[in-house]
C-alpha cells in the first residue's frame, strides 16, 4: 500500500502548483515544491512588503495567482471580515464584513479557520458557523450558517476547523461534543462530515460520524485532509479518539483505527490535523502521548494496523500538524519543544530542539530543503531539513505579538508570515 504520486493531478488547473490554495498547501501535508526561498527572513531580511493587520488570527493566508485572501477580525470595530490583497504590494483589494462578535473565549477568535480555493471559488469559514463563498474578485456567491442549520457549535473553546476544496467539492468537519459545554451546543449534538457545492453552497451530503469517545474528547479542531491511497483517495479524519478515512463522493466510512484513549480519558481534545505519506497515516495523540502510524485498509482496524507509535519524548505535538516532504515525517513539538525527522518506518533521522522558552504552536512549512517555523512571539527559526541544524533565527514580532499560530506560508517564490499585528512577505519584490 503507498501513496501515490499524482497528488498533483488533484491540483485544478486553475489554481497552479506555485499557489498555496489551502491551509496546508498544495499537496495538503505542509509540503511546497517552491526553490530558491529565503533562507534569513526576519524585520531586516528579505522583506518585499509588510502590511497591517486589523487584529490576531490564527487562520493562515491562502494565495491564488496575485491575490492573498484572509480570515481576519477588526479589534476595534469588533468585527468579522473576509479579507484579499495585492500579492505584489499588500494592498487591500477587496474586503467583506461577515458579522459582529470576534471570540467566545480569551485563548482565540471565530476567524481561526483558514480560507480555501480551487482558483474559481474562495470559501471562508468562520468560529460561528459563518460559511461564505466568493469569486476571487470579491463578488458574493452564497452564505449560510451552520450553526443556525445545525445547531449551535459545542466545544470547550473556539470551533477552528478549516473548509476544504477538493475535486469541485468544498467539505466542512464539525466534530463536537454530544451535549451543552458553557450553555452551548445541544444534548444528541452530532459530529459530522458536511460536502457542498462549491458554486452554489448547497448541501450534497452530511455524514454523521459516531465515536465513543467522552465528553471534551470528542472535540476535533482538525480539518479533514485528502490523500489517494491504493489508487482511490480517501478523506482523513482525526479526532473523537481515532483516525478514519472517507469517501470523498459520499462521505462513508471506508476504516477507522482507535484508541489511543482506551479508558475514555475525558479531556483528550484533538488539534493536529491528519498527514499521510509512504503507506501510513500519521495522528497526534494529544498532551504529550505518542505520535501514531497507521496502515489503513477496510473496516474496523485493530493493533495490527498499527504500523508504529513514537517513544521518544520530542516525536509528539499537541497543536502542531506534521509535515510530510521527501519521504520523511517532520513532527514539531509544542509540549517538547523538539523538531524531528522521522522515516516511515518509525525511525528517527534527526532530533533537535526549538530553540527559547516561547511555544511553537504554529505547523512547520517544509519547503526547499528547509524547515521554517514561527513561535508565539513571532520569532522565526529555520532549520535545514537534511541534518536538522539551526541556520537562521530571527525576530519578526513587535511587544503586540503575543500568540503567533499561523504558519508561514510559500507561493511563488516567497514566504508570507501572518503575525498577530502584520501579514509579512519575504522575497524578491514583484
Amino acid at each position: 500500500m503507498k501513496l501515490l504520486p499524482s497528488l498533483f493531478l488533484a491540483i485544478t488547473s486553475i489554481a497552479s502548483a506555485q499557489d498555496w490554495p489551502q491551509w496546508r498547501g498544495p499537496l495538503f501535508n505542509g509540503s511546497s515544491p517552491e526553490k530558491n526561498l529565503p533562507t534569513e527572513i526576519g524585520p531586516e531580511n528579505s522583506v518585499a512588503w509588510s502590511a497591517p493587520m486589523t487584529g490576531p488570527s490564527a487562520s493562515t493566508p491562502v494565495i491564488l495567482g496575485d491575490r492573498i485572501f484572509l480570515s481576519s477580525v477588526d479589534k476595534d470595530a469588533q468585527s468579522l471580515h473576509a479579507v484579499c490583497l495585492d500579492r505584489a504590494t499588500g494592498k487591500p483589494l477587496w474586503q467583506f464584513k461577515v458579522a459582529d462578535g470576534i471570540r467566545r473565549d480569551d485563548k482565540s477568535n471565530l476567524a481561526s479557520p483558514s480560507p480555501a480555493t480551487d482558483g474559481k471559488v474562495v470559501a471562508f469559514l468562520y468560529g460561528n458557523g459563518e460559511l461564505l463563498g466568493f469569486q476571487p474578485d470579491g463578488k458574493l456567491l452564497w452564505r449560510r450558517n451552520l450553526e443556525s442549520e445545525y445547531g449551535q457549535f459545542a466545544y470547550q473553546w473556539t470551533y477552528a476547523a478549516s473548509p476544504l476544496l477538493f475535486e469541485n467539492r468544498l467539505y466542512v468537519q464539525v466534530l463536537q461534543r454530544d451535549q451543552p459545554v458553557h450553555d452551548r451546543g445541544k444534548e444528541g449534538g452530532e459530529s459530522y462530515l458536511l460536502c457542498v457545492e462549491p458554486s452554489t453552497g448547497k448541501t450534497l451530503w452530511r455524514h454523521v460520524r459516531p465515536t465513543e469517545a467522552q465528553a471534551e474528547s470528542r472535540e476535533a479542531f482538525s480539518t479533514p485532509m485528502p490523500f489517494q491511497i491504493d489508487g482511490a483517495w480517501q478523506l482523513l479524519i482525526a479526532g473523537g479518539d481515532m483516525l478514519s478515512g472517507h469517501d470523498p463522493a459520499t462521505g462513508s466510512e471506508i476504516w477507522r483505527w482507535g484508541t489511543w484513549n482506551p479508558t475514555r480519558i475525558g479531556h483528550w481534545r484533538l488539534v493536529p490535523s491528519p498527514v499521510a505519506g509512504a503507506g501510513v497515516v500519521l495522528g497526534c495523540a494529544p498532551k504529550k502521548a505518542p505520535v501514531y502510524a497507521v496502515k489503513p485498509s477496510k473496516g474496523a482496524l485493530d493493533e495490527k494496523s498499527l504500523a508504529w507509535s513514537s517513544t521518544e519524548r520530542a516525536v509528539t505535538s499537541d497543536v502542531p500538524t506534521p509535515a510530510f516532504a521527501d519521504g520523511d515525517f517532520f513532527v514539531l513539538s509544542d509540549v517538547s519543544k523538539g523538531l524531528s525527522r522521522v522515516a516511515p518506518d518509525g525511525s528517527i533521522k534527526w532530533s533537535v530542539e526549538t530553540p527559547g522558552r516561547i511555544k511553537y504552536e504554529a505547523s512547520p512549512l517544509v519547503a526547499d530543503g528547509k524547515v521554517y517555523t514561527v513561535n508565539f512571539n513571532a520569532e522565526i527559526a529555520v532549520f535545514n531539513a537534511a541534518d536538522g541544524k539551526l541556520i537562521h533565527q530571527a525576530s519578526a514580532g513587535s511587544t503586540e505579538d503575543r500568540q503567533v499560530r499561523s504558519m508561514i506560508v510559500a507561493a511563488h517564490g516567497q514566504l508570507f508570515l501572518r503575525t498577530d499585528t502584520r501579514l509579512l512577505c519575504f522575497g524578491k519584490k514583484r
